[in-house]
């Protein structure tokens, strides 16, 4: 099981799918290939059908315990047209294709199948490798690794360093490969709004300030308007080496952005649209209208409505009274803001030893590649490691063509990922557990 592609293939096969939460095989037969190789196997969990995995490889006992953590939960294919089957795995055109290809299963086959080879090579790790496999991320995390830091944190005593997703980052503006080392993560703030207006009977047209009105005026302010920038020291690191790599007149307007007190705003038109949206999403606080809510009936003008918000707060010391001000501003003081869900701050972002190691990992397998640090405006599960007091980080080391964007296609049909990438990519695991301290 030291080839990834195989295991990726079998994994994609067992349908996780959350909702409902299908997990418990594929958690299941990486519990039995982790137990093959040597590991110290428990499942765990608060839903028998839904168990958590942590598989400890004991190391040299030179170095602190290395998290790798993983989850074995995909999101559904309902509605998605797909090229060829989501749940089969199959190798087409030299990719393996398949829910979760990217998101998350093809890291997960990285990471066991290199844990498999350093058994077959007889290697010891500088320190224990410990693989945590969860299902549920999909869907909140509450059965999965928000289970394993409640109930089971001794679990994680001493680990320094945790390697998982990287959440989808990506960037391809510039001419060759970046490789995204995710250092911080934005977290959810979702809210809700509800305010009131002049109802009716629908016949009529023409009254001045109903519920609908100043609907439509609260949708045009939240599609033009931004919340304020802030430079966050992973902002001003990313684009610092983003300015060092781009040509000009790029690589100026990227140095403008760092300027906490200049007005530059995203260069949307020296970018490709992909890479301009995700700037300018960690940026700043953002906030999206995701559902909205009227009293159903078509012959009547509703006298209020609601707004659910998903909004999303930069990694910091940023509160939900810091956003929900800076999202007044932007919606006025009408109707009453109700919080619906806060997500787990991450800590500040953690450079030096362990970042420079995985970086170098990667310089040495791509000479011209740029290993990159960079913010996911998602969530994952190393928001709850982390609150451990363990330095998180995401990196899903692939080999791809320069400006390619294969991670737009999670949660997407026809996700799917090459089949050397995978390879590639457990070679530098591999790597990454022979050098780390």
């Amino acid at each position: 099981m030291s080839d990834p592609v195989p295991l990726l293939q079998q994994m994609i096969r067992f349908r996780g799918v959350n909702p409902p939460g299908n997990e418990g095989a594929c958690v299941r037969h990486v519990a039995a290939l982790m137990e093959n190789a040597g590991a110290d196997v428990r499942l765990l969990g608060s839903d028998p059908e839904r168990p958590n995995l942590v598989a400890r490889v004991r190391g040299a006992g030179l170095a602190p315990p290395l998290l790798l953590h993983a989850h074995a939960d995909v999101v559904p294919t309902d509605g998605q047209h797909w090229t060829h089957p989501p749940f089969e795995g199959r190798i087409i055109d030299g990719h393996v294709w398949g829910r979760g290809a990217i998101d998350m299963l093809g890291s997960l086959s990285m990471m066991v199948s290199a844990l498999n080879r350093l058994r077959a090579e007889g290697t010891a790790p500088a320190g224990d490798i410990i693989l945590a496999v969860s299902p549920d991320e999909e869907a909140g995390s509450k059965v999965g690794a928000g289970y394993l830091v409640r109930e089971h944190p001794d679990l994680f005593d001493g680990i320094a360093y945790g390697v998982g997703e990287d959440g989808g980052a990506v960037l391809s503006c510039l001419p060759g490969r970046v490789h995204p080392i995710v250092v911080a993560e934005k977290r959810a703030c979702w809210m809700r709004l509800s305010r009131r207006g002049r109802g009716g009977h629908a016949s009529r047209q023409g009254w001045s300030g109903t519920a609908m009105s100043k609907l439509a005026h609260l949708l045009g302010r939240l599609e033009e308007g931004r919340l304020p920038k802030h430079v966050t020291p992973a902002l001003d690191r990313m684009l610092d080496a983003l300015a060092a790599a781009a040509d000009e007149p790029l690589a100026g307007r990227l140095r403008d952005l760092r300027d906490p007190d200049s007005t530059a705003q995203i260069p949307y038109d020296l970018l490709p649209e992909a890479d301009a949206v995700y700037l300018d999403s960690v940026l700043r606080n953002t906030v999206n209208t995701t559902i909205i809510r009227t009293p159903e009936k078509i012959n009547m003008l509703p006298s209020e409505f609601s707004v659910d918000f998903d909004g999303r707060i930069l990694p910091g010391d940023w509160t939900v009274e810091d956003f929900e001000t800076e999202l007044r501003t932007l919606i006025g003081p009408d109707g009453e803001l109700e919080l619906l869900l806060e997500g787990d701050a991450m800590p500040p972002p953690a450079f030096g030893g362990f970042f420079d190691t995985i970086a170098s990992v990667m310089r040495d397998a791509d000479p011209d590649g740029l290993p990159l640090p960079m913010i996911t405006p998602a969530s994952t599960d190393a928001r709850l490691f982390a609150g451990l007091g363990i330095a998180c980080y995401g990196w899903v080391p692939m080999l791809l063509p320069a400006g390619s964007r294969y991670q737009d296609a999670m949660h997407a049909a026809d996700e799917r990922v090459p089949v050397e990438a995978v390879r590639f990519g457990a070679d530098r695991f591999h790597d990454l557990m022979l050098r780390y301290r």
